[in-house]
């Protein structure tokens, strides 16, 4: 899709953009010492384009989200669309929109089994958030309240809310805030270069798998509430595990 290019004054923005804006994840001391951001004005494809006009293959998808490209016209008009019948309304007051109720039913149909229904959420780490109380709600309305344990791993990524760092197992970010809360257990993860380069494939992943178990003996399975799991961790490092461990 052809857009025209706006003309920024990226010396501008890279000034307000230490003036003001404070970035994720990042050493802002080391922005501050390059004079600012790298300042993303445009992307097409799957490249990005900074304000220098250097283009850049975007391998991250955005960050992990910009699955089908950047500048897909048929996205853009049917957002369009949508602004202008129904940008926006909840489902608090017994309430629903035909996206909702349409996209709900897409992504059901494609779960199969008894996963039938879908909670809409604005980021990952609230839906993690939302996991983590509706578990520890689901057991105790089925009498078990003590099934209050989460079990995850370490070098994991699960979001940057308070709940989401303590299911994460990444240890700098539990230094920022005295985590992870109370109820979070973390085990090893199924990085066989990083964990035991060299061992036999098979044999790690069934040791890698083997330490979930352990731990749930170690806290009594009765107490467990749920085990989390990214199916690749992401931000850990993209960090594929041998083929046998999660069968």
């Amino acid at each position: 899709m052809s857009v025209p290019i706006r003309n920024h004054d990226i010396a501008e923005l890279r000034r307000l953009d230490l003036a003001h804006h404070l970035p994720a994840q990042a050493d802002h001391r080391l922005i501050a010492s390059l004079g600012g951001s790298r300042i993303i004005t445009r992307a097409e494809g799957s490249t990005i384009y900074d304000g220098e006009g250097n283009a850049i293959l975007d391998g991250m998808a955005g960050l992990w989200c910009v699955n089908v490209g950047y500048g897909r016209e048929e996205l853009a008009k049917a957002a369009y669309e949508q602004m202008l019948e129904l940008p926006y309304y909840n489902t608090f007051f017994r309430t629903a929109t035909p996206p909702t109720v349409k996209l709900a039913t897409r992504i059901a149909s494609k779960m199969g089994g008894h996963l039938s229904h879908v909670f809409f959420n604005s980021s990952g780490s609230e839906a993690v958030d939302t996991v983590f109380r509706l578990a520890r709600h689901y057991w105790k309305l089925k009498g078990e309240p003590q099934r209050r344990i989460f079990i995850s791993r370490w070098n994991a990524y699960h979001g940057s809310t308070v709940a989401g760092v303590s299911l994460g197992g990444m240890k700098a970010m539990h230094a920022q805030g005295d985590l992870p809360v109370p109820g979070v257990e973390h085990v090893m993860q199924p990085y066989l270069f990083g964990e035991a380069f060299g061992e036999n494939p098979d044999a790690f992943a069934a040791r890698a798998a083997q330490a979930i178990e352990d731990k749930i003996l170690e806290v009594g399975p009765e107490n467990v509430a749920a085990f989390i799991g990214e199916p690749v961790q992401g931000a850990g490092g993209v960090i594929i595990p041998p083929e046998g461990y999660w069968p």
